[in-house]
């Protein structure tokens, strides 16, 4: 009984997301805030916080420069990242024991993040919690299941993730300043961060969003329906350039597929009224280099297209879908006989 209340306060509080198209959007006076403080202590997160708000009129600007603040002052730190996994998946299996867990965690996190400015996705998160606390709004931290192109999931296996939700202007968002951050290289001398700020997650689309973020509390989505943890992990592969131009695949659900030879394969997808369809390619790998197709493509509907393609020969492929010469998503396509 408690847990059916608390999943309804839940979901009445937080209501369905708001996105901000980024194309629209000037957020240059926020981000020459951000950037003058670049390197900024931490040590007092209220005196930050303020001077980082104080000029700016909108809720949306002032998170903005806390935003761009974080991501552009906190370097991810791959190995407390896979301390955190290591303990994730030892209490996988108790939801209560592992909430519990990660809200007396994050603390931790916390005082370690404010001495070295590093840390993994749970520091990100309390980070971008508390200071928008500080700046007089609400946010949660979100726990749940990131996929990437070299970040795939398992049935079993552990939450891997941690975002934001944040109310501004009486509306919920999202958004997840670990991976507009940079990115992690693995190369000969070991793991390290790569700074490449991108603001493609700060307050995108939440429809687009769990295409490649998957919350434990599912309200936590802010959307009305969400798939399943299983749909979800079978999912093709989206990139952070579907964010940039608001470009979501719809068919095939499934990121592994199964086609004849010589026969019509198809890709529906969701785009922005007026974008240039033309610009659409498939890029196909047979274990070699990436070779662009010119596919037929059909507008469906306002905001629609199809893709589609007849494999004449017998392989494995990966079919990158392509817009403007970047990736946008990934399947998997075994081409056999009829």
């Amino acid at each position: 009984m408690r847990l059916a209340f608390l999943f309804l306060f839940l979901s009445c509080a937080i209501g369905f997301g708001q996105f901000v198209n980024l194309n629209e959007s000037d957020f240059s006076k926020a981000d020459s805030i951000a950037f003058s403080y670049k390197g900024h202590s931490l040590k007092n997160p209220p005196l930050l916080t303020y001077e980082l708000t104080k000029d700016l009129t909108t809720d949306v600007e002032k998170f903005r420069a806390i935003f761009t603040w974080v991501c552009t002052n906190i370097e991810n730190d791959y190995q407390s990242y896979l301390k955190t996994r290591k303990k994730r998946k030892k209490i996988q299996k108790d939801r209560a024991r592992f909430l519990a867990w990660n809200e007396s965690f994050t603390p931790k996190v916390f005082e370690k993040l404010v001495a070295e400015k590093r840390t993994a996705c749970t520091g990100y998160a309390y980070l971008i919690k508390e200071m928008a606390n500080l700046a007089g709004f609400q946010s949660e931290i979100v726990n749940g299941y990131g996929r990437t192109p070299t970040l795939l999931l398992e049935e079993n296996d552990p939450p891997n993730h941690s975002w934001n939700t944040v109310k501004l202007d009486g509306k919920w968002y999202l958004c997840d300043a670990t991976w507009s951050a940079g990115r992690i290289m693995l190369d000969d001398s070991g793991p390290r961060f790569e700074p490449d700020y991108d603001d493609v997650y700060f307050l995108p689309n939440p429809e687009l969003f769990t295409k490649n973020h998957y919350p434990l509390e599912l309200e936590l989505s802010l959307l009305e329906e969400l798939p399943s943890l299983t749909d979800f992990i079978v999912a093709p592969v989206i990139y952070k350039e579907a964010f940039r131009f608001g470009i979501a695949p719809i068919l095939p659900e499934k990121m592994h597929l199964e086609v004849l030879r010589d026969v019509n394969t198809s890709f529906e997808l969701k785009i922005p009224e007026g974008l240039d369809v033309k610009k659409f390619r498939l890029a196909l790998n047979k274990g070699g280099k990436d070779v662009e197709v010119q596919p037929k493509i059909t507008l469906l509907k306002p905001g629609k297209i199809r893709m589609e393609y007849t494999f004449n020969r017998t392989g494995l492929y990966d079919a990158h879908i392509v817009f403007d010469g970047d990736k946008i998503a990934t399947y998997v396509v075994k081409v056999r006989r009829n």
